[in-house]
């Protein structure tokens, strides 16, 4: 067994450290080396003992925990501050992630959050650390981004966006993140199952921010694929302005190979932020006129009034049949521009990729519209490694995979 998590355990209720303390007690690898009542017994115990992690309430009197992070991140940094507070106090959750803290739990939680938790922001925090250290010069990282966008809703821009970054992420091994800019209705976090506890609004009102910041964010999904999530109500949407997009994009670079934007259908300033900031733009069309026509006014919009280069649009078709809808050489004619990629048509696939959360590309990597958004891939990602029929294959079956996978049994 390697070096134990030194963990203090820091609230003003007696059970609760308690029963805290019983829960880490199961923990081979966590010692708990102190407890702390208030938030200037808390900095005391810091001091004096320097433990890697500091479990914090919030509300505490009559020193909070707010309070006791802000001196704690000064005079301790290297010790990492998770807090903890009750349903109904996130803006204290802002204020203290401001102050320093580096994660946090929303009570009730149980022992598997609690000790993942612990352990994920200790983790974190140790590679910053790594790489703060002076050492050999590596390349400076500045990662292409690559926006899916469409004109009309209900075309399949979200499940292409999912499925491009986790086959790129998965099969090339290349850090991806997604950003979900659809910020009133974004769900990128209902197709990848899971449910964000930080959004792009916690950056965007942490004050001053950065990469280290927009980090601390991520929702992390697998090794290689992290998410910045769209916020969690549709009115928070207007606290995120197209100054804030850009700075999370240049925050994004030096994290990942490739920052996959999913936006709204619209010319809002924060989706013309995204745009303008994309290596590379992929337009979504279907093969129906509403959609053809909309696709049309979209690219005279970004070629005429926007300016972008030609090179930069590309067009891709989505549920491609040769028995339903226009035929995309007839969509190329009327739109005066070839299609990149044409992924076939599979309602049932990607209606099933949806309920389980898990990408069709992971779950069933030959299937026809898995080898479209392979084809997509190498287009945008520029690269021959992704190969025609790979046998890697995703295990999680995702939320609702696991309660028909239980069904069955």
């Amino acid at each position: 067994m390697g070096r134990r998590l030194r963990v203090l355990i820091v609230d003003d209720s007696a059970p609760t450290r308690d029963s805290l303390r019983r829960l880490l007690e199961f923990q081979q690898d966590i010692e708990v080396v102190g407890e702390a009542a208030d938030g200037e017994e808390a900095i005391n115990q810091a001091r004096a003992l320097v433990p890697d992690v500091i479990l914090m309430d919030i509300n505490m009197k009559p020193v909070d925990g707010i309070t006791a992070t802000e001196v704690i991140s000064a005079e301790v940094p290297r010790s990492v501050i998770v807090m903890m507070s009750v349903q109904g106090e996130q803006e204290y959750l802002r204020q203290a992630m401001a102050a320093g803290a580096r994660d946090y739990l929303t009570k009730p939680f149980g022992a598997d959050e609690l000790v993942n938790t612990l352990h994920n922001a200790y983790e974190r925090e140790s590679r910053r650390w790594l790489q703060v250290v002076p050492g050999p010069h590596l390349p400076e990282r500045k990662g292409k981004v690559i926006t899916v966008f469409s004109a009309k809703g209900g075309v399949g821009k979200t499940t292409i966006a999912t499925n491009l970054a986790a086959l790129i992420s998965h099969e090339l091994e290349k850090e991806v993140v997604i950003v979900d800019l659809d910020l009133q209705f974004g769900d990128v976090p209902v197709l990848l199952d899971f449910e964000p506890r930080r959004t792009i609004v916690d950056v965007v009102e942490a004050g001053e921010w950065g990469t280290e910041e927009v980090r601390g964010c991520l929702y992390e999904y697998s090794q290689n694929l992290k998410v910045l999530a769209a916020p969690m109500r549709p009115e928070e949407a207007e606290l995120v302005g197209g100054g804030h997009v850009k700075q999370v994009i240049e925050s994004l670079r030096p994290l990942a190979d490739f920052i996959i934007i999913d936006t709204a259908q619209n010319f809002h300033e924060p989706v013309l932020a995204a745009l303008d900031e994309s290596d590379e733009i992929a337009i979504i069309s279907t093969l129906d006129i509403p959609t053809v026509k909309n696709v049309r006014l979209c690219l005279d919009v970004m070629q005429g009034v926007l300016d972008y280069p030609v090179d930069k649009t590309k067009l891709v078709v989505n549920r491609d049949a040769e028995d339903i809808g226009i035929k995309a050489s007839l969509l190329e004619d009327k739109l005066g521009i070839s299609t990149c990629a044409r992924i076939p048509s599979d309602g049932r696939l990607a209606i099933q990729a949806a309920n389980t959360g898990v990408p069709f590309v992971l779950s069933n990597p030959r299937a026809p519209i898995s080898q479209g958004i392979r084809e997509l891939a190498q287009e945008l990602a520029g690269s021959e490694e992704i190969k025609a029929a790979p046998g890697r294959t995703a295990v999680n079956r995702g939320f609702f995979g696991r309660i028909l996978h239980r069904r069955r049994a």
